[in-house]
């Protein structure tokens, strides 16, 4: 079978969605490839353990608003693929999409093609796509020096919030995984929330390393200032992200108007889909802290499960506070922990987990644990989305 006769739907199908270690030189030559046809637009890269998406969104949303072509491209998707690939104010459509697919079929060979990871091929997509966009807003996937988002130099990085997460891919302490995503960066940083004080410590010695190493004169920007004082529409915590993109347009001379910030279309990040129901794609104890923060002095059924590598343990030790009762949802992936250790750890932590999910006006219910806990729980319910 060969690749160069798959529509895209059957291509993505052949591709795993999971690897094991990272080898930097297959989309290094194909970017190189792509990159002799094309030229890229202004290239904002966010790396970060939480709130990259948000970040991207807002700015993305901000930039073409406000008359720019803008391309937002994030990971994973919930419902649909398109998801990954938000062009001017939508996700892209699935014409555009099999364009893209069809130029890298032409000029990739086919041992290119085979050993491109799923993530890998559909960076390249977008990149594509953004040809003729004034804007390229890239959000790493789980890394970020050989992150294949940035395979491509960048013109601006943003650093979101850096906690402990994917460590068998970035290192076992905060300072090892901040060191990873921020040698990334080409010219210069803006460092926004962070929970640990030594993040700007590595900041600076990433600084000295990548002068001494590639001779780069890394400039290093700090958000200073949290507090915004306007009418927010969106869970409290967000806010943290926007200060980060605020300074981000003032650092690209774009004037700023709040309002418009409002009208961003944000899924899955502390949404509400009902009167009482809510879905977050957060699934490590910086996610949970932010969660507990926005329910704290409530009371909520809690719809969760988690990857096994995920230290679910101290997730449902920091929410319990605000949970009442959890229900299990089922999911079907080799990574997710095994139902009775879940279990186990729930009753070890007095936590009361419910057999079946009936709803109750009078509850407040957050589907919470990772893209794949949202999706599956929105289609337990059938949520259509807007």
């Amino acid at each position: 079978m060969s690749l160069k006769t798959l529509d895209l739907k059957g291509f993505l199908e052949h591709k795993t969605l999971y690897y094991d270690k990272i080898d930097y030189n297959y989309i290094k030559k194909s970017a190189d490839i792509l990159l002799n046809h094309i030229n890229l637009p202004f290239t904002i890269h966010i790396v970060g353990t939480n709130g990259k998406g948000t970040t991207g969104r807002f700015l993305a949303h901000y930039l073409y608003k406000i008359g720019f072509k803008t391309l937002h491209y994030s990971s994973p998707h919930i419902k649909k693929f398109n998801e990954r690939v938000w062009l001017n104010g939508f996700d892209i459509d699935d014409e555009s999409l099999e364009i893209a697919h069809k130029f890298l079929q032409n000029i990739l060979d086919e041992e290119l093609l085979e050993k491109l990871t799923y993530f890998e091929y559909t960076t390249l997509l977008a990149f594509y796509i953004s040809k003729d966009c004034d804007y390229l807003i890239l959000e790493a996937g789980l890394g970020g020096e050989f992150d294949a988002t940035n395979v491509v130099k960048n013109d601006l990085s943003l650093i979101t919030t850096i906690g402990i997460d994917h460590t068998s891919f970035l290192g076992d302490s905060v300072e090892k995984i901040a060191r990873t995503k921020m040698r990334s960066v080409d010219t210069k940083m803006i460092i926004g929330y962070q929970e640990f004080a030594s993040v700007y410590d590595v900041a600076n010695s990433v600084k000295l390393e990548l002068k001494d190493e590639f001779n780069k004169d890394i400039e290093i920007l700090r958000v200073e200032d949290f507090n915004i004082d306007y009418n927010f529409t969106f869970a409290s915590y967000l806010k943290r992200n926007l200060a980060l993109v605020l300074k981000c347009l003032k650092e690209l001379k774009i004037d700023i108007n709040l309002e418009i910030f409002n009208s961003t279309p944000i899924f899955g990040r502390c949404q509400k889909i009902k009167d009482n129901i809510f879905v977050d794609v957060g699934h490590n104890p910086l996610a949970a802290k932010v969660i507990f923060e926005e329910f704290k002095n409530k009371k909520l059924t809690l719809i969760y499960n988690s990857y096994a590598d995920k230290d679910y343990k101290e997730v449902l030790t920091i929410l319990k506070p605000i949970i009442d009762e959890v229900y299990i949802v089922p999911l079907e992936d080799r990574r997710v922990v095994k139902k009775e250790i879940l279990e186990s750890c729930l009753k070890s932590l007095d936590i009361k987990e419910i057999k079946s999910l009936e709803f109750d006006n009078k509850k407040i219910y957050l589907a919470f644990g990772s893209f794949l806990v949202v999706k599956r729980f929105l289609e337990l319910i059938s949520y259509e989305k807007p």
